[in-house]
Order: C-alpha cells, then structure tokens, then sequence
C-alpha cells in the first residue's frame, strides 16, 4: 500500500504513527508547529475526530480502508467485546507479527520479508501479510533467507525486550512462538479504537 509523505501525514494526525516520525525532530515540529499562532483553534467535531482516530488505526497498521472495513465488520459482529477483537485481528497479522518478533525494525519491512517468502508458519511459507496466525503457531525465518542481508545481523541489533508477552523468540533459531493473544492497552496504542468504531457506525 501506498502511504505517501509520511512526516506530513504524522503531522496532519498529530501522532508519531510512522518509525520515521518516532523522533526528537518530529517532537520539536510538533511542538514549534503548536506555538505559531495565538488563535484559539476551533471545537473538533465528532466526525473529524473519529476520522482522525480511523486513519491513526490505519496507518499504524498500514492497512487499507477496504481491510480495515472488514477488520471492523468482523469485530462487531461475531464478538461482544469488538474493540479487544479489533485489535486481535491487527495484532496478529502474521506481517504485525513479524514486527512484533524484532525480525523487522518497521511494519512495512515486516510486510515486504512475508511477500518476498522469507518467512515461514510452522514450516510452511507463507506470503499473505494479512495471514492471521494462532495460538501456537511457530513464526520463523525460513532456512534458504537466514543467510540473507536481511537477517545478518540480527542477532547484534536483536531487542528481545521489545517483544510482547503473547510471544516468545529465539534468536539462535531465528524462530518464534505465538503463545497467547494480544490484549488492548489503551496506554501503548497512538489511537482510540472506540472512536473507530463510533466513525464505522455511522
């Protein structure tokens, strides 16, 4: 998926939602951007709130509108908690996934590793970004790309702290395991998903 200028984007949405936008830099045009004008900026209505909210979602994620739609359809219909199974069906993407596991620095990495096949599920390749793995899948570097530039210097680079707690790696084998499921934290998430849904819902 095309993104476009995405320090623009970051700036429009008012949130570091791309790696690039993760920095001092982004902070200090934030923050410079806030201090131009003394006008008192108008009252956000709720569409352009929840819009906002919806392409905060979108593009963390890096996902279309028309993925994105069926990720909302799907939440709200087959579970009574739909924002805590959103989020399920983001988070385990298997290109999130990857992400997640540290094999890559950015989701968009991640989705390029899985459509190029260097990534296996339970030994199989898998080149659908949007697979959803499961409970005890094993996620895994497949063996032909482990000597690729990729993956060479993994294990220097590594960051096992980074990985969340519905998943295990091992750096040696260049594999890991999905071992639980993801949970909603409003406090590590850049979005609100109730007003997604809220913009959905219209």
């Amino acid at each position: 998926m095309k993104i476009g200028p995405k320090f623009k984007i970051a700036k429009r949405l008012g949130a570091p939602i791309f790696e690039k936008t993760q920095t001092q830099k982004f902070a200090l045009s934030e923050a410079r951007g806030g201090r131009r004008t003394n006008r008192r900026p108008g009252a956000m209505s709720d569409f352009k709130r929840q819009l906002i909210e919806k392409q905060k979602m979108r593009f963390t994620y890096g996902i279309s509108e028309k993925q994105l739609r069926k990720y909302i359809d799907l939440s709200t219909e087959k579970s009574d908690q739909p924002i805590s199974h959103l989020i399920k069906l983001l988070e385990m993407r298997l290109d999130n996934t990857v992400y997640r596991l540290g094999l890559a620095k950015t989701r968009q990495m991640a989705r390029q590793m899985v459509s190029h096949g260097h990534v296996t599920v339970n030994g199989k390749k898998f080149t659908i970004p949007s697979h959803q793995v499961r409970k005890g899948d094993v996620i895994s570097v497949r063996e032909g790309s482990k000597s690729s530039l990729l993956f060479s210097n993994l294990a220097e680079s590594y960051e096992a702290a980074g990985v969340p707690g519905w998943l295990t790696f091992d750096i040696k084998k260049m594999s890991g395991s999905v071992t639980g499921t993801p949970s909603y934290e409003p406090s590590e998430t850049l979005f609100d998903p109730e007003q997604v849904l809220e913009y959905y819902s219209r």
